[in-house]
């Protein structure tokens, strides 16, 4: 996971005026930016979520925000915004911090990941903290000490 995560693919803002969709976005931009996917990846999330409903919404101010594999995908990755101001994902009733972007090239591709990334969810005391860091670096630390 923490080759996944990492200064480049995290990301901490304030979020306050941000809605939903901008903060999906913003969570996929290194995605964006390293070619890992196309914006139209994020297109389809979030089309996703209109048509579906809120479902990414995993956990307690946690969203695992996805699509289907498509062409406007060129690898796994993950990445995370985390805003100290929680933000509306569809409606007030699921507030959220925590925007993870997942990509994946197929069905299979992206298990290890998603096993990786279980291990620190499960985790309330490390969720807690992360939550709580105000900074990139923060984070880091945070990731460092469940990895090893």
């Amino acid at each position: 996971m923490l080759d996944l995560l990492n200064a480049q693919t995290l990301q901490v803002a304030d979020g306050s005026n941000l809605s939903w969709e901008e903060a999906i976005t913003i969570a996929a931009q290194p995605l964006v930016d390293t070619n890992i996917i196309d914006p139209a990846y994020v297109d389809s999330i979030i089309s996703v979520v209109k048509e579906k409903g809120p479902y990414m919404n995993i956990g307690p101010q946690i969203v695992l925000a996805h699509a289907r594999p498509d062409s406007s995908v060129h690898g796994v990755g993950l990445s995370l915004l985390k805003t100290n101001s929680a933000v509306d994902f569809v409606d007030a009733k699921h507030p959220v911090k925590l925007w993870f972007v997942l990509t994946a090239t197929d069905s299979q591709s992206h298990l290890g990941v998603i096993q990786q990334l279980m291990t620190l969810l499960t985790d309330k005391v490390a969720v807690q903290k992360v939550l709580e860091a105000l900074s990139v670096g923060q984070i880091l630390t945070i990731l460092q000490k469940l990895d090893s």
